[in-house]
């Protein structure tokens, strides 16, 4: 790792402390996360009865549907490019404030262009752009502050991370449909704006406490030139299989544009990115040794690193598909349940944030411990497959309360309590635990690049959402769903359910070869 040479190593009597540094962060990510959720969270009901007036009222659901999880993919897509900017060219605070600037704008947009569908799809193109461009760098931003020395601290802070992530959506997932509601949607979007705008002065404040590691210069032992001379490696009597494999992504990707006109643009890049990278990886995984002649070993097995982690990344993005339809499908629900007056439905969404004040806690002082205690250890890794398959069992739970609707009996919609809290566990034990471990197990030059790769799980999350949804507009679905005597939006909550099992057990039998990698800064490298 290049340490930037305004990095100094800390005193002696320091070594172990909590770095100073690290509140400007928290404080910084507090307001940051206020403000997109606050924005996020009022999307589809504003969305439904305001910009998509124009659609015929049986279609609006669908279309804010639609136009939210597209914003998702985006959001969850360009941490490839800031973790690549950052890494490559100008270190991650300089991107950091520089893609808050253009988040700020993207507020703006919003609150001005509120009855302006191009003007407020271009604010939502900004908060994508400047949201995801700084989501892989904030949380390696914080790894950065810490040391082989204080690496134990680690744990606490990346919890308390993510404590303050959801103090911050929780006031916004409870305000903004009051404000939405009573003020309009300038003031609604407005407000989230202007905490934006504080997370960036929070982050301008702290400047000089940092440690900024110097981004990496143009490497020829890259990943993508391992990658490369792996698949194009030829070895004395040997084929290149691995090539062949990522040839079948590339046809795969060929194939995806060509269905533009029926899976829509944003399904059709992300299917391109997920076969290139799928495919690709898989071919260079099955020659990588070949790679060892040209690179040195750090290099090759860096790659390796990332390949092995890659898989574990692509296992938790069904787990994205059912968390992120707590903001459109939940939402769409609770508008057809039972409820008191003050209660708007998007408001059942600050339940999420204050579960999860208390889960972390519960888990981490209750709930560890005493499986400790029973000689179960609880690694990252178990965790994670755990709360995948918890977010099965809540799917389970909203498809039942879906029966119960479809019924056309009035369901009170304290009923969705349930499934919020059965998601919120989930929810801890993947999204948690994985920041850690994704920072953990990237090797120095890649911690940037490795965290986007954890955010691009959720865009593929997100697009399993657009193409089921594509899927079942086809008559002979619509067909085969009808003569289940389900209702749509049954049959799809409990065909989720069954796609996060399946993912948690093929999961849970990947960790059992996984080898874990501890690539924390060594205490002398600042």
């Amino acid at each position: 790792m290049h340490a930037d040479t305004r990095a100094v190593a800390a005193p002696a009597e320091q070594r172990g402390r909590l770095p100073r540094q690290i509140p400007y962060i928290i404080g910084n990510e507090g307001c940051e996360r206020f403000s997109f959720y606050g924005m996020r969270n009022i999307l589809t009901p504003f969305l439904v009865s305001s910009l998509l007036l124009y659609a015929p009222e049986a279609e609006r659901a669908g279309i804010a549907r639609e136009v939210f999880h597209t914003f998702l993919i985006g959001v969850y897509f360009f941490p490839l490019l800031g973790g690549w900017l950052a890494d490559r060219f100008f270190g991650k605070y300089p991107t950091i404030f520089w893609m808050s600037i253009v988040y700020c704008i993207g507020h703006a947009c919003l609150a001005v262009f509120e009855d302006n569908r191009t003007g407020f799809y271009t604010g939502l193109f900004l908060i994508a752009l400047g949201s995801g461009g700084i989501k892989p760098l904030v949380v390696s931003f914080v790894g950065d502050q810490f040391d082989q020395t204080n690496k134990h601290l680690a744990k606490i802070v990346f919890d308390s991370f993510y404590w303050i992530i959801n103090f911050g959506s929780f006031f916004a997932s409870l305000l903004m449909p009051i404000f939405l509601r009573h003020y309009g949607p300038s003031v609604a979007f407005g407000i989230p704006g202007v905490l934006m705008f504080i997370a960036t002065a929070i982050l301008w404040a702290g400047r000089k406490k940092y440690v900024h590691v110097s981004p990496t210069p143009s490497d020829p032992h890259s990943f993508l030139r391992v990658v490369r001379t792996a698949l194009m490696a030829r070895s004395p009597g040997e084929g290149r299989p691995g090539l062949w494999v990522a040839l079948v992504g590339v046809a795969l990707s060929v194939l995806a544009i060509a269905f533009v006109d029926r899976l829509g643009i944003v399904s059709s890049l992300c299917l391109v990115l997920l076969f290139l990278i799928g495919f690709g990886g898989a071919g260079a995984r099955l020659q990588l040794d070949r790679a060892r002649r040209a690179h040195p070993k750090e290099a090759v097995d860096g790659v390796a690193a990332v390949l092995r982690v890659l898989i574990v990344f692509a296992l938790v993005t069904p787990f994205w598909s059912l968390f992120d339809q707590k903001a459109s499908t939940w939402v769409l629900q609770a508008n057809d349940m039972a409820r008191p007056d003050w209660l708007q439905p998007a408001q059942m969404q600050a339940l999420n944030p204050i579960l999860v004040m208390l889960l972390i806690p519960f888990n981490n002082l209750v709930l560890f411990p005493f499986l400790r205690r029973r000689g179960y250890e609880p690694t990252a890794l178990r965790r994670m497959g755990f709360g995948i398959a918890f977010s099965g069992v809540a799917w389970i739970a909203a498809g039942a309360i879906q029966l119960a609707i479809d019924g056309g009996e009035p369901v009170s919609i304290a009923w969705q309590i349930l499934p919020y809290v059965l998601l919120t566990f989930g929810e801890v034990l993947v999204s948690a635990t994985g920041l850690e471990f994704a920072y953990s197990q990237a090797p120095a030059s890649m911690k940037g690049v490795m965290m986007a790769f954890w955010y691009l799980a959720v865009t593929i999350g997100n697009l399993w959402v657009l193409l089921v949804n594509a899927g079942v507009r086809n008559d002979a679905v619509m067909a085969s769903i009808t003569s289940t005597g389900l209702s749509e939006n049954a049959f799809l909550m409990f065909f989720f359910a069954a796609f996060a099992f399946a993912s948690a057990a093929c999961f849970a039998l990947y960790a059992k070869r996984y080898p874990m990698q501890d690539h924390y800064r060594r205490a002398d490298t600042v």
